[in-house]
């Protein structure tokens, strides 16, 4: 049983996404430095372009630890950045704001699973309802941020198969974005 009201869904919810192993291919223990090093999953722009036209707004957010050890330069993490959403874009897609959050320590309120950027977010675009929205992610993380935020949750096993799909912080078990995106067509 979906524990997620589709039916319900409309411009006045919210879409959060994480980026590596949702949007993009993640690299295996380690970090996408590089625009070159980016690759979106088959269907991604698909399905934002779906996502478009149903949620009222489609949020980013982003935990880049890389950055924080220096090991990814903040300039190449802005052209990432930018290169996705315009390539999303002309797709007839859209992503109204991207969180990344560089900091190392577990303990940052802005790094996920603590709900900091979910808040920047809320703050940025009052009209944010959490009990609206829906946070799809590939990780426990993902899952327990898009919980602290009082959000619907959405867990891809694209890089974390072990996961049980039985776990209570996940309502949702789908493949891709573009899966996700045709459940919503066909609702």
């Amino acid at each position: 049983m979906i524990k997620i009201p589709i039916q319900q869904i409309d411009s006045t919810w919210t879409l959060f996404l994480d980026r590596d192993g949702v949007i993009n291919y993640e690299k295996h223990q380690d970090y996408i430095h590089t625009w070159d090093e980016f690759k979106f999953y088959e269907g991604v722009t698909e399905a934002m372009s779906i996502y478009a036209k149903i949620f009222g707004k489609i949020i980013v957010v982003t935990n880049q630890k890389g950055v924080g050890k220096g090991l990814t330069k903040l300039e190449n993490l802005k052209e990432i950045h930018q290169n996705m959403t315009q390539i999303i874009e002309t797709k007839g897609g859209k992503i109204d704001r991207i969180y990344f959050c560089p900091d190392v320590e577990e303990s940052s309120p802005n790094r996920k699973p603590n709900p900091g950027m979910g808040l920047m977010s809320k703050q940025d675009f009052p009209s944010i309802e959490f009990n609206k929205s829906i946070m799809i992610g590939n990780t426990i993380s993902d899952m327990e941020f898009g919980r602290n935020i009082g959000a619907y949750t959405i867990f891809l096993p694209t890089t974390r198969p072990e996961v049980s799909f039985e776990d209570p912080r996940i309502d949702l078990v789908t493949d891709s974005l573009l899966t996700f995106s045709n459940m919503l067509i066909n609702r």
